[in-house]
């Protein structure tokens, strides 16, 4: 696949082990990105669309960099058809500079059409110099109306070069992982899932999966390849006696993902970024936006017994509504190795998928597990709403997005910025002071799985339950305070009627979001906002003021409360939230309920009258015929 326009300037030592040998030296890796639809674009093989890409591409081009380069991505918005956009780098810090996370309404109105913004993700020059230090696996994606669902997602890989890897391989593989719809997500949103012909909220089912692989080798620098074909057509080249690295993302808008790989062991080596002690894995289930990393060891057979060996890549069929007879769910790769003709098989089939538990992770790099100082509960429910559509919410309300963005509403005003009002009246905003330790438990009471992300951070996952109903500490165990050094990640999965409690330190000040990566329910309202250390946002962030003039551009003000007022209460022309139907003995109701008794007297009283009057004798009924015949004989011919 041809890269996109860069500008490297470095010369990279070369590296003996991937593993033992860190890269002494720094680059600045600069992407010049022109984000535009790309016509007929047909990976699946079943239907041609347009797609989201960059530079005339898609698949968008992997981002492969070490740690201690310097990277910057600029973002042109060449759509061209009147709507805006904007880049989310999944996963990274952003320490003080919390303006290049991408989240639209939180911390940037949309780039206007023709307009650019640079996003520094790693190592900005604007970052402190002692900003957390971040490798691992990531990936990259459109933060705004949905685009990521057409196509603006890539991986991000950021190779370790400050200090050896924490784990030896010889060689590195991505796997992105998706799902892949037919239609627009704008089309779907209003025509299918936000509609009133929707009354349940099932989310739109994608037409299938769609997988496709990258070489992401260090020794390849800026220049990672994406390899040919997608899902069936896929194939992993194999070495015997190599050890790979095998990174897969979940890029999906619904779909949950189990994989592995037939004849061969996966051990998991890290989980969103965090290095973790290696640990032996069946199934490898991958939720919406999360990250693995697992070694495979290549096989050691002799070449009259070497073999091909299947990769399934399955989507969980729990996760939609319904499933279409055509819905292929299972996908099958293969790892390919040299001379080899046949294909082997020792696991075909797997008869039921157990979920994996990632509190057992254990993280390389210690970090012990502190009490909380502050303490926030989310509810997580669905609801048909008063217009007829069903929304999310958390605690009953149903996120609406400032239209100023909140980063710029807690850099403008003032003391009250300290104000969760001042973010909107449906923002789900917590204000957070600096470095508390934080604890929020979101409790899932939805019958579907939900993966929860937190910008700016990785979490302490401090206990998980997959049924807080329950009695079976099996299923719902007791919390254990006792916890020495707890997985740390972004995003976590939560089953029905299950939970999880994560913390993390309140020490990156900036506007974060918090909320489902299934793509579908952040459209219907499942969003929080978290105001990190206001007082510290007026003092340490310095806003570029490209960013308050593309509001203006926009119509938006760049400063104020959420609607752009001085105030704590008028929001101006900021939209509401949508309200629940209203139940009980509503004015409606009871007109209703008075209307269908009135009704029921006259009925009754019409049944007693009849009733009350007798039967017909025979004198009556002869009159009444003689009456009848008389009129028939004064008819006229043509009216007979």
């Amino acid at each position: 696949m041809p890269s996109s326009p860069k500008i490297v300037t470095v010369a990279v030592a070369m590296v003996a082990s991937l593993a033992t040998l860190p890269i002494a030296n720094a680059a600045n890796v600069n992407y010049d990105w022109n984000v535009q639809w790309v016509p007929d674009v047909n990976p699946n093989g079943l239907q041609s669309r347009r797609v989201i890409g960059v530079n005339g591409q898609w698949p968008m081009p992997v981002i492969n960099v070490n740690s201690t380069d310097v990277l910057s991505i600029k973002v042109t918005n060449q759509l061209n058809d009147g709507s805006g956009t904007a880049l989310h780098s999944h996963g990274m810090f952003f320490n003080q500079t919390s303006f290049y996370d991408g989240a639209v309404g939180v911390t940037q109105c949309p780039i206007p059409p023709g307009q650019t913004i640079t996003y520094e993700p790693l190592n900005s020059p604007t970052s402190p110099a002692d900003r957390q230090k971040q490798w691992g696996t990531y990936w990259t994606h459109g933060h705004h109306m949905g685009q990521y669902v057409d196509g603006f997602r890539t991986p991000s890989i950021i190779h370790r070069s400050d200090a050896p890897e924490a784990h030896v391989y010889d060689d590195d593989y991505t796997l992105a992982l998706g799902d892949w719809y037919h239609r627009e997500h704008d089309d779907l949103v209003k025509n299918e899932f936000l509609n009133e012909k929707n009354p349940t909220g099932a989310e739109p089912v994608p037409k299938s999966a769609l997988v496709y692989a990258a070489h992401t080798s260090v020794s390849l620098g800026q220049n990672p390849t994406i390899l040919p074909g997608f899902n069936e057509n896929m194939t992993l080249p194999f070495v015997p006696g190599k050890t790979y690295r095998i990174r897969v993302i979940n890029m999906a808008a619904l779909a949950m993902f189990h994989v592995y790989f037939e004849g061969h062991d996966m051990r998991i080596i890290e989980v969103d970024g965090t290095d973790t002690e290696e640990l032996p894995v069946d199934v490898l289930t991958v939720s919406v936006a999360q990250r693995y990393s697992v070694l495979v060891t290549a096989r050691n057979d002799t070449s009259a017994t070497v073999k091909n060996w299947p990769i399934h890549i399955n989507m969980d069929p729990d996760m939609f509504d319904v499933v279409p007879d055509d819905l292929q769910l299972n996908v099958t790769s293969t790892v390919a190795y040299p001379g080899a003709t046949e294909m082997g098989s020792d696991r075909p089939l797997v008869d039921a998928y157990t979920y994996f538990d990632d509190t057992k992770l254990v993280p390389v790099e210690v970090e012990g597990m502190a009490d909380p100082d502050e303490v926030i509960d989310l509810n997580v429910t669905f609801d048909t709403y008063s217009d007829g559509q069903n929304y999310a919410s958390f605690n009953n309300v149903t996120y609406v997005a400032p239209q100023t963005p909140a980063l710029l509403t807690a850099t403008s005003m003032g003391a009250l910025a300290s104000n969760k009002a001042v973010y909107g009246p449906d923002s789900n905003t917590h204000v957070l002071d600096h470095m508390s330790m934080v604890q929020v438990t979101i409790y899932n009471w939805d019958a579907g799985t939900h993966p929860f992300h937190l910008h700016g951070h990785k979490f302490q996952i401090v206990h998980k339950s997959m049924d807080v109903t329950s009695d079976d500490p099996m299923i719902n165990p007791p919390f254990n305070p006792n916890q020495t050094n707890p997985v740390r990640r972004d995003t976590v999965t939560i089953h029905s009627v299950g939970s999880a409690t994560i913390r993390f330190r309140a020490d990156n000040p900036g506007a974060w979001l918090m909320h489902c990566h299934i793509d579908w329910h952040l459209s219907s309202g499942l969003v929080a906002i978290f105001m990190e250390g206001t007082p510290e946002i007026q003092s340490t962030l310095k806003v570029p003021q490209l960013f308050a003039d593309q509001c203006q551009q926009l119509g938006i003000s760049p400063t104020g409360n959420a609607g752009g007022k001085n105030s704590t209460t008028n929001f101006g022309t900021l939209r509401k939230a949508p309200h629940y139907l209203v139940t009980g003995w509503t004015p409606k109701a009871v007109g209703a309920f008075v209307g269908c008794i009135l009704t029921a007297l006259v009925g009754f009283a019409t049944l007693i009258m009849y009733a009350v009057s007798g039967p017909v004798d025979d004198e009556e009924e002869q009159e009444a015929e003689r009456d009848a015949g008389q009129r028939g004989l004064a008819q006229t011919p043509d009216e007979k």
